[in-house]
């Protein structure tokens, strides 16, 4: 078997990279002042806990950071650990922000999650927390 052929078998690297991946983060820049940072991800998924079919949503992250700051790839890396999982739209957004504060203590942090309509209905959930200071 090829060494291309070993990292191609099940499970695939990216499977493995986001089992093993976790939240870091690394020292703020600039503590210096208040500034915000946004983050989108347009390509959320997890599965409904009543019917198992997908949802999608675009998740659209805004915080001001304090003493760290959200490593971009290892927030992908968990966001895409949910593409599998059974929960709601307001339990996975408040999963998140509570997973993300807890990994990178914020001044102020708020994430809206904005499911796709399914069903004529459309989802959009936001979560705040802190005090946001002027920019």
């Amino acid at each position: 078997m090829s060494n291309h052929d070993a990292k191609t078998k099940t499970p695939f690297y990216g499977e493995r990279a986001i089992a093993e991946g976790e939240l870091i983060c690394f020292e703020n820049p600039n503590k210096k002042r208040p500034y915000e940072i946004s983050i989108e991800l347009p390509e959320f998924t997890c599965l409904c806990p009543f019917s198992g079919y997908p949802d999608f949503a675009r998740l659209r992250l805004l915080y001001q950071p304090d003493q760290k700051v959200l490593e971009l790839k290892a927030i992908k890396l968990y966001i895409n650990s949910y593409r599998d999982r059974k929960v709601s739209h307001e339990q996975v957004a408040n999963e998140i922000i509570d997973d993300l504060l807890e990994a990178c203590s914020p001044l102020w942090m708020q994430l809206e999650a904005d499911f796709n309509p399914r069903g004529n209905v459309h989802t959009v959930v936001r979560v705040a927390h802190g005090s946001r200071k002027a920019c």
